[in-house]
């Protein structure tokens, strides 16, 4: 097969190359990042977990219906509780699988955000930074990957699986390290073989033809984001031809182990995001939308709570089973809760002074509930974590220099977690 011109080979290249590692475009030349660290970190630790699968609650997951439920009165609805072996943990009577593994989790039911927007919220639960006009902050894999070093050179290590849009990528880091998207689980890598029609001996010589044509331009400027754009040309290459492109193919998975994660699509994203920290992904977030429960929470919470424990459940004993629970953490997170209050529409509305997020394995103490609400689920009384800590948690799991600075292209400084700090008491 030909190409019928020099903007139908570029097309071709792009399209596989964004397929691949998420690079859509340069990212402002005059601009490019000039990130340097600055200094040791004193919170720099070993490690206790060398991967995420980060699982997000898009659209505010109700607290009260989920992992904070109370024991009774009218903001609870028909919603009620499930006692689990773990003293002092209660699930949601729409979580019985998770209670049955309570021993793994760490509850934190202590949120608070400042954010009570979905836009703003969902941001700054990935970054830990206020939602800006004027800039793009890099959301935790981008960081981990930004200090650390992928574990499988020819695979991406930052993949996002899931249809969120909002999800701030690399932010002002080369967009190198922004997460591969796949939008559908079962679809396997998309882009990812040649043309029909087209030999490797003409495709060899059309992108052998390009680095000849590209060559002066990057001679030129010859600056991070030049590098990291043609780079992901010879990685995007490197994985075609490689056998760990498989790891994106979950049909290679029994009908039986597919049918334990759910046959949807947050549990197929789920099983995915197993297969690809087994074959060296560090960092994998997959998306549950539907969460934003103005309009029947009580019908619309227990369809999604049953696909996430079902999935969830089945994560941790796969995880553990194969023998990665302890080295990977699993992160449950949501950017606000639902208040106590049940409208006129028998929903709940945005709450982002009190909610719940999840964490278990990769050094995380199971059993364990931390930080307590008033009897309403309403206020927090005792320990609150705020954002920038629970994302100072992750960083402080993955061993990474919470207080390390890199600066913007606008030289502005940056950490991790925007002076989180991390729950240590959360750990084995």
């Amino acid at each position: 097969m030909k190409f019928d011109s020099e903007s139908s080979r570029r097309q071709f290249l792009s399209k596989a190359a964004k397929s691949f590692l998420g690079v859509s475009a340069l990212s402002g030349l005059p601009g490019l990042a000039r990130s340097a660290g600055v200094g040791a970190s004193p919170l720099k630790q070993i490690a206790t977990a060398k991967n995420v699968i980060y699982l997000y609650m898009n659209g505010g997951m109700s607290h009260l219906d989920t992992f904070d439920p109370k024991s009774g009165g009218e903001c609870m609805g028909p919603t009620k509780q499930v006692r689990t072996a773990v003293d002092g943990m209660v699930l949601s009577d729409n979580l019985p699988l998770l209670a049955k593994q309570a021993e793994k989790l760490a509850i934190i039911n202590s949120m608070t955000s400042t954010q009570g927007a979905h836009k703003q919220g969902n941001y700054f639960m990935h970054t830990s930074y206020e939602l800006r006009s004027s800039i793009r902050h890099p959301a935790m894999g981008a960081w981990l990957l930004k200090f650390q070093e992928k574990n499988n050179p020819t695979l991406p290590g930052n993949v996002m699986i899931g249809n969120d849009s909002n999800h701030p990528g690399s932010g002002f880091f080369e967009s190198s390290l922004s997460p591969l998207v796949i939008q559908d689980p079962e679809g396997g890598l998309q882009n990812s073989e040649m043309p029909r029609g087209l030999s490797q001996g003409r495709f060899d010589f059309h992108r052998d033809l390009a680095q000849k044509l590209d060559a002066p331009f990057v001679e030129r400027y010859d600056q991070k984001n030049v590098r990291a754009y043609t780079d992901m040309y010879e990685d995007a290459v490197k994985l075609m031809r490689s056998k760990d492109l498989a790891a994106f193919d979950i049909s290679k998975e029994s009908d039986a182990a597919r049918e334990l994660y759910g046959k949807n699509s947050f549990g197929q994203g789920c099983l995915l995001a197993r297969r690809l920290v087994e074959n060296g992904v560090r960092y994998v977030e997959v998306s549950l939308n539907g969460w934003d429960t103005h309009n029947s929470n009580f019908v619309n919470v227990p369809e999604k709570a049953g696909e996430l424990d079902v999935a969830f459940s089945t994560l941790l004993k796969d995880l553990e089973l194969r023998g990665m629970l302890d080295e990977t953490l699993i992160v449950l997170a949501t950017e606000f809760g639902r208040t106590p209050e049940i409208n006129a529409n028998e929903g709940r509305d945005h709450h982002p002074q009190a909610f719940s997020c999840v964490m278990a394995g990769g050094g995380i103490r199971g059993g364990k509930v931390y930080g307590k609400t008033d009897e309403r689920g309403s206020k927090i009384l005792e320990n609150p974590v705020r954002v920038q800590d629970l994302n100072a948690t992750i960083g402080y799991a993955l061993g990474l220099p919470l207080d390390q600075v890199l600066y913007s292209p606008s030289m502005r400084p940056f950490t991790v977690a925007d002076k989180g700090k991390p729950v240590v008491g959360l750990f084995v």
